[in-house]
């Protein structure tokens, strides 16, 4: 089917452009630099092994230093031990089957170590994630082979445009007291839906909540099992833990971003350590281990007996773990069987443990923000689809311009919207922003429709405190600085610190230090936030406030909010070029983060020779919030 043909093609164009960034940071930098990316743990010590099935061993490995360095190591992730020794021979490549803290596990295909591993000097690198893309292609793949054999999946039809999705008139479905109207209104398209729903959450309306009730409800109304998925773990992680609180019985597929007692108890390695038969399963573990280490006590030079010998003692060890791996199948299979609720990523909803289970209905959350290809690895396993999420907020991350021009940008969510109208619901009531931080984004993205509750209508840091500002630099002389393709603004960033050392100046005496308001500091641009972070640093003022303050960038403060809000639009020049600034569906994220107050601030004279801020900032003088960075001299 050309459709998924295309499909095929962009993917493949997205590998190579991103296995080549990838093989070109690799090679350009040393391994404190990869530390410092957070593609490294350097050094790592072993910690413990132990066989497992198949040819191969788990080594549990340490980071010792450098422990607080942000880092990318994930569960599934595929990952290489060296020795840096001599770093390009001495390696040996696996899959992280657990990540917690500063410890991993790394499933490596081999019977023992090699003598490298003894002599110091270790450390771990990621390697390409060749995995998640292959697990798209074989996705893709499967779909080509269900339309080319004119299988009768009308799912898959739907999605693709060609039929229309139906929906039961004969259902009636009471308002959920938990739920607002348009969460209940939600929550029964998707009960009446027969392939497809969709439900489009704007920022802080509250799409968790819905889900949640929703599934709860499917649940109890047609006993079922549900796959629940989505791009991020922290999402997985955020679906687990409510599901559970209400009462379901939920497996998490993989190991949760967030370590913490609840999450780890709903894994799957937590409810197989639970189970019945597991005392039997240690005892052959320890067993096997026991009889490999004999083995490994035989040196290199040995005569035939004992080389027969050693043989023995490892034909045996595998003999028990075949038996292990008999009955950690029967203990999964059972475990499985019995989940209401299962829980992954989208390329975890391939993992061997679920890689052939059908379900008659699978969610996607965070639909907005994924991979077209990674979403059918779900689909494909359901006979009905909930797409949850908003096309109006991040969309999914691209390193090839030419697949992102040609299509692998607009996500099977978008797609759906446009093509399938009636199966979609807009919650629209929000829970976060003051009605006058809200508008704005409101009319431009959500045809006006939004609304704030009453709680959080108008509620301010403090009476006189105004819930928007734009802080207009033009003719302040705040010019763009570049550095290859890096941009900062240094006397932009120092304004903007100043302004917040002003602002918790004033407010200091309505709060205690560990009441005070959240502040989060934000900018499009990577170098603007080293300047704002090291400007925060250094302001005496903001120092007994520091931890409450986060300076980042847009994309991790998706799904997040602060009572304050300052985004520095950096851009500053002549030829009034806002660069990537005209992703507009980036800046809904970074204005619809404040609670309380958000504080813009850039030049006009840059910014409103694009309409999205010439609108902004009418809006801006319409609410009084237009001010003049000249009305701060002082500053």
């Amino acid at each position: 089917m050309e459709y998924f043909k295309k499909l095929q093609q962009l993917l493949a164009t997205e590998r190579a452009a991103d296995r080549k960034l990838f093989d070109e940071l690799l090679a350009s930098t040393s391994v404190n630099d990869r530390r410092q990316n957070g593609m490294s743990w350097y050094p790592v010590a072993i910690r413990d092994t132990e066989m497992t099935r198949g040819d191969y061993l788990i080594v549990e490995l340490e980071r010792t230093t450098h422990q607080d360095i942000p880092h990318q190591f994930r569960f599934g992730a595929s990952a290489v031990l060296f020795s840096n020794h001599n770093a390009k021979e001495d390696r040996l490549e696996g899959v992280i089957t657990y990540q917690g803290g500063n410890r991993l596990k790394l499933n490596i295909r081999t019977d023992e170590l090699p003598d490298w591993s003894r002599n110091g000097k270790l450390g771990v690198d990621l390697l390409f994630d060749e995995n998640s893309y292959n697990e798209m292609q074989s996705a893709l793949k499967q779909a080509i082979a269900i339309a080319d054999n004119n299988k009768e999946n009308q799912l898959l039809k739907i999605l693709t445009g060609e039929k229309k999705p139906g929906f039961r008139n004969d259902l009636i479905t009471p308002d959920n007291p938990v739920l607002n109207s348009s969460q209940n209104e939600a929550v029964a398209k998707i009960l009446s839906a027969n392939e497809l729903a969709i439900v489009h959450g704007p920022p802080g309306t509250g799409k968790t909540t819905t889900l949640v009730q929703a599934i709860k409800t499917l649940i109890q109304q047609q006993p079922q099992q549900v796959l629940v998925a989505a791009p991020s773990n922290a999402a997985v992680d955020l679906l687990s833990e409510k599901l559970s609180g209400e009462g379901l019985n939920v497996i998490r597929i993989g190991n949760p971003a967030r370590v913490s007692g609840r999450l780890m108890s709903l894994t799957l390695d937590s409810k197989i350590a639970e189970h019945s038969s597991t005392k039997e399963i240690r005892k052959m573990k320890k067993q096997a281990n026991e009889l490999r280490n004999m083995a490994h006590k035989y040196k290199r030079n040995f005569g035939k007996a004992e080389r027969e010998q050693r043989k023995a003692l490892f034909d045996e060890a595998h003999r028990i773990l075949k038996d292990v791996e008999k009955t950690e199948d029967y203990i999964t299979r059972d475990l499985l069987s019995k989940a209401q609720v299962i829980v992954a990523t989208l390329v975890g909803c391939n993992h061997y443990t679920i890689s052939d289970l059908k379900f008659h209905t699978a969610i996607i959350d965070e639909a907005g923000q994924a991979l077209e290809p990674a979403t059918w690895i779900p689909v494909l396993k359901a006979e009905k689809l909930v797409l949850a999420g908003d096309h109006c907020q991040l969309p999914p991350t691209i390193k090839s311009e030419e697949a992102a021009k040609n299509g692998l940008a607009e996500t099977l969510m978008e797609k759906c919207v446009r093509l399938h109208p009636e199966a979609v619901v807009l919650l629209e009531e929000q829970y976060r922003m003051n009605e006058t931080i809200m508008q704005f984004s409101s009319e431009r993205f959500y045809d006006g429709r939004l609304r704030a509750n009453p709680l959080v209508a108008r509620h301010r840091l403090a009476a006189d405190e105004a819930p928007l500002q734009f802080i207009d630099t033009a003719g302040c002389g705040f010019e763009e600085k570049r550095e290859g393709a890096a941009i900062d603004n240094p006397e932009e960033a120092a304004f903007v610190v100043k302004h917040l050392a002003q602002l918790v100046n004033t407010l200091a005496n309505n709060f205690t230090i560990e009441d005070f308001p959240t502040v989060g500091v934000i900018s499009p641009y990577r170098m603007q936030l080293q300047v704002l972070e090291d400007q925060v640093d250094h302001t005496p003022e903001l120092t007994p406030y520091r931890h409450k303050i986060t300076v980042n960038t847009i994309d991790s403060f998706q799904g997040q909010e602060r009572d304050i809000i300052y985004i520095s639009m950096t851009r500053s020049n002549a030829d009034s070029s806002i660069g990537f600034l005209a992703d507009i569906r980036r800046m809904n994220v970074a204005m619809t983060r404040a609670r309380k107050k958000l504080v813009v601030v850039g030049d006009s004279a840059t910014l409103g020779g694009f309409g999205f801020y010439a609108n902004f900032i009418a809006y801006a003088e319409k609410n009084d919030a237009y001010i003049s960075a000249w009305e701060f001299v002082e500053l």
